[in-house]
């Protein structure tokens, strides 16, 4: 193709290297959910993130490239003060021909372009060198506009020293790059082609890590920790990777004022090799110190509590990971909107302090929600708390529901991170009126109970409960023969116990491994006598990667109650199933024997399986599945009579969590189960 064809000019430039634009970066911890950003924003935001990412090796041959300015090249043409020569008038060209013939694109006119580079087929990493020269090319920048040729070829003469740039940062120092600006008389586009030699590629002759011995029998430990080695190529992203992990690992092995300095490089060209000197200075090695809070003792809590909270101890060797986890578990006990903490050294070279300065956040918080579910009916509920009244973390609450099916008042007391890190200790005062299909309770009660939680900022593999509950109830059940309803007042004594593992990798959005649950609370019950009978749960879940996009999903439950027979059972503390988080497709606690107005009555013993294919494409998913279940009155489950459920959903997946939208019908309905089911909650089904 001809037209517009320029001189062929090779160009050898300073030793300047961009950080390749997939370069390993810290990721910052979030407590708190960040707000969807449109798409053009997050197209700005990579283009400063790689601007960002434009440094050099220290050479001191030129300056870094200024990414932002380039050469002013996409600014339109100015004239030059004082210069005497007005510009002439590019719609008047006279006799000057361009290019190989006068027929060809005219300068004047406005045109469209395109890009493209040629000759890095051969390149290992072409396709990071592509998308590093597009997030920072003027061309690519403002290819939508079109321009004069005038000014296509002053932004192709920017992008030719950045495209270089970009070349010599993974090493091909002695890259020769032409531009040629071709197009055709009546033609739509312009093409700017980049025709790129990228010569030898250099590599490291000698890589040294002055002051890296004063580490003394851990300076083995602490080399491989800089992944550069002789032989590897001079590639800024790896020296930037390798500076990055180097002081992260020094920080997490006991070097709290470790300083990985400025590299240094010598390139030889007549070699095509280059040296690097980078210098460490890793200080003493120290394990933690003393706690001491210097703002926030009396808003918040002092340094015991930090202590508590804290996953080290005292003479642990110190660890910035451990110290990112107590800056997230504080900002996490809702009570401190901002803190510090720094590293302190008390002068005797074996320990590091750690000083805490923390900014409160408010204490107290009034809440409301008004809501409606299927079988649960409309429903308002208000609550106050103040989380720090009895410090430390000593909350105080007051909650209360009015509603078409539910009425409930109560107050209640959490003590957090009492005695250790997410164990909780929790009481409760409450009087309920619950009005459902499945049981009809008037109850009043006392509950306690002491935890260990799982959380996203601590995911743990164990966890655990125990309580104890004291309650009166007045309930609706089935008495006489023919299955008449009547009224029954039960109290209730109960000592629930749980237990669980956990291997998955995400609390809410699980995509590998498994989980396992165990639920057994011993319960006497005083009704026309006195009756013991135990609740027995067992839950079972396990996750499998089908592919990248593709996670397999299943989950088993069993319950069981052995001791009492079902009419000696409050019907509040029976087995039920169906609903969101049962079997889907089905109403709220709907599946199981009915009584004569076609209400479930519960049963003694529970089995359900659930199936689902979670696919995920960008932040969002589809989810097919399939969910089993079943009631019985017998002590065990027997495995007869399965309901089941089947559906579609949809994911959106939130910084925070998947939000989760599922509709599902029943395929084998009972008398007055809905065709069509939908269920909204916040994280997967199970």
């Amino acid at each position: 193709m001809t037209g517009l064809r320029r001189p062929d000019r090779a160009y050898f430039g300073s030793l300047v290297l961009i950080c390749a634009l997939v370069a390993p970066q810290p990721l910052a911890a979030q407590i708190n959910a960040s707000a969807e950003r449109s798409q053009s924003d997050a197209a700005e935001d990579v283009a400063e993130d790689v601007a960002e990412d434009v440094q050099s090796l220290n050479t001191n041959e030129l300056d870094p490239l200024d990414a932002n300015q380039a050469f002013g090249a996409a600014a339109p043409m100015s004239e030059i003060a004082n210069f005497g020569v007005e510009w002439p008038d590019m719609s008047e060209v006279g006799d000057t021909v361009v290019g190989e013939a006068a027929g060809n694109v005219a300068i004047d006119a406005e045109q469209r372009y395109s890009t493209v580079i040629q000759g890095l087929d051969e390149v290992e990493e072409e396709r990071i060198i592509r998308q590093q020269f597009g997030a920072l090319s003027l061309l690519e920048e403002n290819d939508d506009d079109p321009a004069v040729v005038a000014q296509i070829d002053r932004r192709a003469d920017a992008d030719r020293e950045l495209l270089r740039q970009v070349l010599r940062s993974h090493g091909y120092y002695d890259a020769q790059i032409a531009v040629d600006l071709e197009g055709e008389t009546g033609g739509e586009a312009i093409r700017v082609v980049f025709a790129v030699e990228p010569g030898p590629l250099y590599r490291f002759e000698r890589v040294d890590l002055p002051g890296l011995a004063a580490a003394g029998e851990r300076t083995d430990e602490l080399r491989e920790q800089f992944p550069v080695e002789e032989e590897d190529a001079v590639d800024a992203a790896s020296v930037g990777a390798a500076q990055l992990q180097l002081a992260d690992e020094l920080g997490n092995r006991g070097y709290p004022f470790a300083e990985v300095g400025e590299e240094e490089v010598v390139v030889d060209h007549a070699n095509r090799i280059a040296r690097l000197t980078q210098p460490v200075s890793p200080g003493s090695e120290r394990d933690f110190g003393n706690i001491s809070v210097t703002e926030g003792a009396e808003e918040v809590f002092d340094e015991e509590h930090v202590g508590v909270i804290a996953r080290f101890e005292q003479g642990e060797l110190y660890s910035d990971d451990m110290l990112e986890d107590l800056r997230r578990a504080l900002i996490q006990t809702g009570l401190v909107a901002r803190v510090d903490l720094t590293p302190v050294d008390p002068g005797d070279d074996a320990t590091v302090d750690i000083a805490v300065a923390m900014e409160a956040a408010p204490p107290r918080t009034v809440a409301g929600e008004l809501g409606y579910g299927t079988g649960e009916g409309a429903r308002v509920e208000l609550s106050w708390e103040h989380r720090n009244l009895i410090g430390p973390e000593g909350a105080f609450g007051v909650r209360g529901v009015g509603g078409t099916d539910e009425q409930f008042a109560g107050v209640n007391y959490r003590r957090s991170n009492f005695l250790a890190r997410d164990h909780i200790l929790s009481a409760q005062l409450f009087a309920s009126n619950i009005n459902r299909s499945a049981f009809d309770a008037r109850t009043a009660g006392f509950t306690g109970s002491f935890e260990r939680v799982t959380n996203q900022v601590w995911q743990k593999r164990w966890y655990w409960s125990v309580g104890a509950e004291l309650l009166a109830s007045d309930e609706r059940d089935v008495v006489g023969p023919a299955g008449q309803t009547g009224r029954n007042t039960f109290f209730i004594a109960a000592l629930p116990l749980g237990l669980n593992f956990d291997s998955t990798n995400n609390l809410l959005n699980p995509e590998t491994g498994f989980r396992l649950g165990a639920f057994v609370s011993p319960e006497v019950s005083l009704q026309n006598g006195t009756f013991f009978y135990g609740r027995v749960q067992l839950d079972g879940s396990v996750y499998f990667p089908l592919m990248e996009s593709t996670t397999i999903a299943g989950r088993v439950r069993l319950g069981s109650m052995p001791g009492a027979n079902t009419q000696n059972i409050a019907p509040s503390r029976r087995f039920y199933a169906g609903g969101g988080g049962s079997v889907r497709g089905y109403g709220y606690q709907r599946i199981g024997p009915r009584d004569a107005n076609n209400d479930p009555i519960g049963g003694r013993s529970l089995f359900e399986v659930a199936l689902e294919a979670r696919y995920r494409f960008g932040v969002f998913g589809i989810v097919p599945f399939i969910d089993a279940g079943a009631i019985y009155d017998g002590v065990y489950p027997d495995f007869s009579d399965l309901r089941f459920g089947a559906g579609i959903g949809a994911r959106y997946y939130s910084s925070f969590g998947p939000i989760r939208i599922d509709l599902a019908t029943p395929l084998n309905p009972q008398p007055g189960d809905p065709v069509v089911a939908v269920y909204v909650s916040l994280g997967q089904a199970f």
